[in-house]
């Protein structure tokens, strides 16, 4: 299973919310170039980095931010937040991301993500972030009234790099994945499911592959040092060879 450090980036600092709350925010550092550094010197083969300002209200507001951490790393990109419509594909395409993840389009504008798709077969991800099995959309501000893995259903067919899936309520907290959902998840679709909230521990690292997932999103326990990345990879059975 893959292991993806998560960098999320809000004002052009790497933060991490508690649950998606924009007002309970905690700043790990002023340059998410030298947090992108840091992991891809533990280890990392490949990042997942979140533009938040851009989740909130659409747009590349961070683009400088991760224009920097693609050029200072040689490890593949995988971005999402604000990522709605096809110039701001290409462009961050163009500027070296290897994989884009979009969310609240995809709900909104189900036949523009199969346009996506379908223009860059295995680059797209779609992220489905659920609260109370529901989809959650606009940064995580609203809820809307579609199952979760009913809209994963309707992506099924296309050839996309995989679905990024979070569980709100455990983001941030420390708390564990959420297991149930996400073997829902799995066993739904035949799209590569990389997991996002709640990991803390080795044990849940073992957990989420031992479901069948194709990776593992890991934030704030690596940033409070509960877990090392070292850590993450050997559970994941992704360490040294």
């Amino acid at each position: 299973m893959e292991i993806w450090p998560a960098i999320d980036i809000r004002g052009g600092k790497c933060v991490r919310l508690i649950q998606g709350d924009y007002t309970r925010e905690k700043v790990y550092g002023e340059n998410p170039a030298d947090m992108a550094l840091r992991w891809v010197g533990d280890g990392a083969r490949r990042l997942h980095v979140v533009d938040l300002d851009g989740a909130r209200s659409g747009g590349t507001l961070n683009r400088d931010a991760v224009a920097e951490i693609v050029r200072q790393v040689k490890v593949p990109v995988q971005l999402g937040g604000g990522i709605r419509d096809a110039e701001t594909i290409a462009s961050y395409f163009e500027a070296g991301v290897a994989r884009l993840v979009v969310g609240t389009k995809a709900l909104q504008d189900p036949a523009w993500l199969e346009a996506m798709a379908l223009q860059y077969p295995g680059r797209i991800v779609i992220g489905i972030d659920a609260r109370g099995g529901m989809v959650a959309v606009e940064g995580w501000l609203k809820t809307s009234e579609m199952p979760a893995v009913e809209l994963a259903g309707k992506f099924a067919h296309l050839p996309l790099a995989g679905l990024v899936y979070t569980d709100i309520a455990r983001d941030g907290m420390l708390s564990g994945p959420n297991v149930e959902a996400l073997r829902a998840m799995v066993a739904a679709v035949p799209i590569p499911v990389i997991a996002s909230g709640g990991v803390t521990t080795a044990a849940d690292v073992a957990d989420v592959a031992a479901l069948g997932a194709a990776g593992c999103i890991i934030g704030r326990t690596l940033y409070e040092g509960q877990l090392t990345l070292a850590e993450a990879l050997r559970a994941a059975g992704e360490g040294a060879e």
